[in-house]
């Protein structure tokens, strides 16, 4: 099976909305969109998860990404597909999980950490790897991991990450990130989120070019 290509994006910066409730799903996602950012993932850790990324979807651009995150199994893989999600994003290599969000056609980000997770997931035909925590590994330890892992494979930090340190990341080419707590905190309002994505667009343009 072929592996899953990561969508051209202007920012490939994925908002991690944890906790976002199904009545909170339009203004904040809405905000994001304004603001520039075009992948959200909803964990399903969140309340009424399935509910929040079908409104999402239906409101969402045609080019946008949506779907969820602490995808465990191959059950919620199908529920996310009922509700019309196009993005996985799993904590951890289990590649049944991998391989069914693929074969619905799903961009899948598993989480890694060494480099056997690493490479374990590409053979499952992850699209990217989700490098997390990276605030633990740091670039240097992307960077050395990466150096045996197919070229094509998309690579994100995620995990205590924000547009404070964008310019790390850049030194070592890596140009995508998963957001969370820097951008969202479950009850925040559409304003402050849109605040905190205009700037993080910002910061992005300053480190990678507008």
């Amino acid at each position: 099976m072929s592996r899953i290509p990561f969508p051209k994006m202007k920012y490939p910066l994925i908002a991690i909305l944890r906790g976002l409730k199904p009545t909170e799903t339009e203004s904040v996602v809405g905000a994001l969109i304004e603001a520039g950012f075009t992948a959200i993932e909803i964990p399903l850790n969140s309340p009424d998860p399935f509910t929040s990324i079908e409104i999402a979807v239906k409101m969402a651009p045609a080019n946008c990404l949506i779907g969820a995150g602490t995808v465990l199994t191959t059950d919620q893989v199908e529920q996310l597909d009922t509700v019309g999600g196009r993005l996985m994003v799993s904590p951890n290599v289990e590649p049944g999980v991998i391989r069914l969000a693929a074969e619905k056609g799903m961009v899948t980000m598993p989480g890694v950490f060494t480099p056997t997770e690493a490479l374990a997931a590409a053979r499952a035909g992850a699209t990217g790897l989700k490098f997390f925590p990276a605030s633990v590994l740091g670039p240097s330890g992307i960077s050395a991991i990466r150096a045996v892992l197919p070229p094509e494979l998309e690579i994100a930090a995620v995990g205590g990450v924000s547009e404070a340190n964008f310019g790390d990341y850049a030194k070592i080419g890596v140009k995508s990130f998963g957001l969370g707590s820097s951008l969202y905190k479950a009850g925040m309002d559409a304003a402050e989120v849109g605040k905190r994505a205009k700037a993080t667009i910002a910061a992005y343009d300053s480190v990678y070019g507008a």
